[in-house]
């Protein structure tokens, strides 16, 4: 399976990239980073080292994922999607090893624009608005946005509303999978 590397791009020693891969104009992919299979990283992305990344995400334009962050299966991030890389940042002191893992599970979508704050989660299948900043915890299958980002709906996998009745179940129609929301919390059922 084709692994394709632009011309213009770096892909340092060290580096794993998973098959059917493809690292578009003007990328540096820092050495320790590993990738699943079929993942794509648009133009301008400055990525690792000691990134992790699952199969088949998308890396879109303008994207510097600093190191310790751990991005799992099939999430998107949009265009110019930051990655602080530090909580408590001075040029003239050096704190890289107080750094916190940043973790984004599967099936997420970060919109363009979005802020991830250094040790902040974003549960399976959120959405995260265009523009939002998020800094710390986003519950699976939750729909945030603003800044700071606040909840604002549910979300299936397919990324559709959810509707909730008097028992508290929803369906997704794209998908028909049905969800439990108890306590604040959302689960497949």
């Amino acid at each position: 399976m084709a692994i394709f590397i632009h011309e213009t791009s770096f892909v340092d020693e060290g580096v794993e990239l998973g098959d059917n891969t493809n690292v578009w104009h003007f990328c540096h992919i820092l050495k320790g980073t590993k990738t699943g299979q079929s993942c794509s990283f648009g133009q301008n992305c400055v990525v690792g080292p000691e990134v992790i990344l699952g199969d088949r995400v998308k890396v879109q334009n303008n994207i510097t994922i600093h190191d310790r962050v751990e991005i799992a299966d099939d999430v998107l991030l949009g265009p110019s999607v930051s990655f602080a890389n530090a909580v408590n940042r001075r040029s003239f002191i050096c704190r890289k090893f107080e750094m916190k893992w940043t973790k984004i599970e599967e099936g997420v979508t970060v919109g363009a624009n979005a802020t991830i704050v250094r040790g902040s989660h974003i549960g399976k299948y959120a959405i995260v608005g265009a523009g939002a900043y998020v800094d710390g915890e986003v519950q699976p299958y939750s729909q945030v946005a603003g800044v700071p980002a606040v909840h604002v709906n549910w979300v299936g996998k397919s990324g559709d509303p959810l509707e909730f009745n008097e028992d508290g179940i929803a369906k997704d129609e794209f998908t028909s999978t049905k969800y439990r929301l108890k306590d604040g919390v959302v689960t497949e059922i």
